[in-house]
């Protein structure tokens, strides 16, 4: 089925003419720049806030925030959501509502301002070179009841991209806590009551030891095998 034209301005407005501009012009995993956006809207001044608005209705836009090979005005169209431009598809999603900046505050002071999935800092940097950005996002997460509801947790950028499907199941992992020994329950009970992993020096001597090139690790192996025949 044809879709309509992106360009009938009298039909659908804005929004619509976007989802459908990206759908029959730029196509799914490809490259746009916002100039490329303006020229292709000049009548609209406020042409990035209609592309930004085609999130609340699943469609998936990313910019170098999410992925950083783009450049800053690039943006790159990943996945459609929503039909809006069917009758009645634009208000089948539910939209989620704005957070507010206490919402977003209280969330990151909770999460200790670190990335809940990777635990990078704000503005500290990946082994890539690239500056982390965090943010609030929205999990769901799987009751002991077998119920799901949505909470907010703090995750990078990078994050976030990998994340957006992900459910929590809080039973899982309570019940995951109970068969382990009691040494490892009181050690993780640690951990919970810290909200950190304390490494031991053994656990920082592997972390050590799996970053070294191939030829050092061969060495450090050869030094403990002759350890072993003394």
């Amino acid at each position: 089925m044809a879709l309509p034209s992106w360009q009938d301005k009298g039909k659908y407005g804005s929004k619509v003419r976007a989802a459908l501009w990206l759908e029959t012009v730029v196509g799914e995993g490809n490259i746009f720049t916002k100039p490329q956006l303006r020229e292709a809207f000049p009548d609209v001044a406020q042409i990035d806030r209609r592309m930004r608005d085609l999130r609340d209705h699943d469609w998936t836009i990313h910019t170098k925030r999410e992925d950083p090979s783009l450049k800053q005005e690039e943006q790159r169209y990943v996945k459609k959501g929503a039909e809006i431009w069917i009758p009645g598809q634009a208000k089948s999603e539910k939209l989620k509502p704005s957070l507010t900046a206490a919402q977003r505050t209280k969330t990151m002071v909770a999460d200790s301002f670190l990335c809940r999935s990777c635990g990078i800092g704000a503005g500290e940097f990946y082994s890539d070179g690239g500056q982390s950005q965090l943010d609030v996002a929205r999990r769901r997460v799987r009751l002991e009841n077998g119920l799901e509801e949505v909470q907010l947790v703090t995750e990078c950028s990078r994050c976030r991209i990998g994340g957006r499907d992900r459910v929590a199941d809080l039973d899982a992992v309570i019940k995951g806590w109970e068969e382990l020994i009691p040494i490892e329950q009181r050690v993780f009970a640690s951990w919970v009551e810290d909200d950190q992993r304390k490494l031991s020096g053994l656990e920082k001597l592997w972390g050590v030891y799996r970053s070294l090139p191939e030829d050092a690790r061969e060495t450090v192996k050869r030094a403990i095998e002759r350890a072993g025949e003394q």
